[in-house]
């Protein structure tokens, strides 16, 4: 099984596809994986494979640690494009979450203003009041839609609990357009069914429902590193154009990561 895992409450800087020098912030702890998706792409592995026995990080561990780096890197550079909370699975379960995205740009305000703060999510707590506040602050709210085809979505993205695909599309309409849509698209198997979400069937309903949202951007990508289940493909650059020239004809701002 493949695993990156991230160390916990600050890693980096890193090179992003898509964002550029981005420090990482990781709320879940260093030695396992802790979400509510079990996507089989995960770079982090799956989640009964790696389940923690640490504690989540404090707010205050998180604070001070950020601190502590963002004054390494005044010093001693490189200069941060943005502060990036991913990590070992899904940021927004934290339950100090809200308050960590305060004290994160009040950081960033006084030590390097010009950069971003963005969340990488899967969207799972956006109906959580506090996470849904929270998300409206940070300058890239990165949100996960991979499909709306239920089917897809439980067998690739394998949701914990009741996910609703209504009730999350629904939400992210209410971000009234501050809201960035990441979308994962490849090929290949997964016990013997096809998770080829690159053709019509997929992209034209994933499409109108992008159009309702109203995102200020979406991006789309593909595998860039080893997956836990051994049969998935990249997306071709030809397929990952041709979905972003669709996307684009219709007004939106977007990005592809090949």
């Amino acid at each position: 099984m493949s695993t990156v895992l991230f160390p916990s409450p600050i890693f980096g800087p890193v090179h992003s596809r898509r964002l550029g020098v981005s420090l990482g912030i990781n709320l879940l702890p260093s030695d396992g994986k802790v979400c509510s998706f079990d996507c089989i792409y995960c770079e982090c592995g799956l989640n009964a494979e790696h389940r923690s026995g640490l504690s989540l990080p404090t707010r205050e561990e998180v604070r001070t640690e950020l601190e502590n780096k963002l004054k390494d890197m005044q010093i001693n550079g490189p200069v941060p494009d943005v502060l990036t909370f991913a990590g070992n699975g899904e940021p927004t379960a934290h339950p100090h979450f809200s308050e960590i995205i305060d004290d994160t740009i009040a950081l960033r305000d006084y030590y390097f203003p010009k950069a971003k703060v963005s969340v990488l999510s899967n969207s799972t707590f956006i109906n959580r009041p506090k996470v849904f506040d929270a998300l409206m602050k940070v300058d890239n709210n990165i949100l996960k839609l991979d499909t709306v085809n239920e089917e897809y979505i439980k067998m690739v993205d394998r949701p914990a609990g009741n996910y609703k695909l209504d009730e999350i599309t629904d939400r992210l309409k209410a971000f009234k357009g501050h809201v960035i849509i990441q979308t994962m698209f490849m090929k290949g198997t997964c016990y013997g069914e096809s998770v080829d979400n690159t053709g019509d069937e997929y992209v034209l309903p994933w499409l109108e429902t992008v159009k309702s949202i109203a995102p200020s951007q979406v991006m789309i990508y593909t595998i860039d590193r080893d997956t836990p289940d051994k049969h998935l493909l990249k997306a071709t650059h030809q397929e990952l154009n041709r979905i972003l020239e669709m996307i684009e004809a219709n007004g939106i701002s977007a990005t592809a990561s090949y």
